[in-house]
């Protein structure tokens, strides 16, 4: 049994200590106003800023960066902290981007975390697909990341990373059968796609968990954006109709307090 600490920042951003470990994802720190552009046209507004700054951070074993190009997953005061952290797992084109000690990772290949008196952590990357069909080209590589420790109680510990439901997300979790979910959400569009999405929604949601069965789900990366379509009450609203297990295992994270968990 592991007594896990999850701290939400903001957005995607969520640092993950246990056993003296230090584990933060997509950071993402800049003040709000900002406009940020995705390519091909579509860009957002950061609406609210972090709940913690940098400095507040301890000394961070690895940072799991789901993505590098989307200024709502690394921004820029994100981007800065990454040269002082041990570790820094994304995907493979991303770790040639950044550079030096990045390790970089494909849907389905696994890196390890060692250090001297504690358990090692499997990380394995899972397949995300950020958007609609053939959209490859437009949105680039993102890569979700499972956590596997020795005295796990529930099982993985899965950070969806910002994804649509597609077939290899179903296969992936009926094979991964996680116990604690950190679920990124928000039902991403924008006004020059039209309706197509580029994250899931809460529907998606309940659909992805409801054959799962997680002890633990953790909703992230739905508010503090301008290109986010469901917010907590929408995703609330949807939870209503949803089975009584997996409402209760949904957690809201109080932004910037620690939520002890057992995974």
């Amino acid at each position: 049994m592991t007594e896990v600490r999850f701290t939400h920042i903001g957005g995607p951003t969520v640092l993950i200590e246990f056993d003296g470990r230090h584990l933060l994802t997509d950071p993402t720190f800049d003040p709000p106003g900002r406009t940020y552009a995705f390519g091909w046209g579509t860009s957002s507004r950061k609406l609210t800023g972090p709940a913690l700054p940098p400095d507040a951070l301890p000394p961070l074993d690895a940072v799991l960066l789901t993505h590098d190009h989307h200024g709502d997953n690394l921004d820029d005061a994100g981007r800065a902290l990454l040269s002082g952290a041990a570790t820094v797992i994304t995907t493979h084109s991303g770790a040639r981007r950044l550079g030096g000690a990045t390790r970089g990772l494909r849907a389905g290949q696994s890196t390890r975390l060692e250090a001297p008196g504690r358990p090692p952590i499997e990380i394995t990357a899972t397949p995300c697909r950020h958007g609609p069909p053939l959209s490859h080209p437009i949105v680039g590589d993102v890569i979700g990341f499972a956590l596997t420790w020795p005295g796990q109680e529930h099982g993985p510990l899965w950070i969806t990373g910002d994804t649509v439901l597609h077939p290899a997300l179903r296969k992936t979790a009926a094979a991964l059968r996680p116990g604690t979910v950190l679920l990124h959400l928000g039902g991403v569009r924008f006004p020059l796609t039209g309706p197509l999405r580029y994250t899931m929604t809460a529907a998606d949601a309940v659909e992805l968990c409801e054959g799962i069965s997680p002890a633990t789900v953790l909703p992230v990366h739905y508010e503090g954006w301008q290109h986010f379509s469901e917010g907590r009450a929408a995703i609330e609203r949807e939870l209503e109709t949803a089975p009584p297990a997996l409402t209760r295992a949904i957690t809201w994270l109080p932004p910037g307090t620690a939520l002890p968990t057992i995974v």
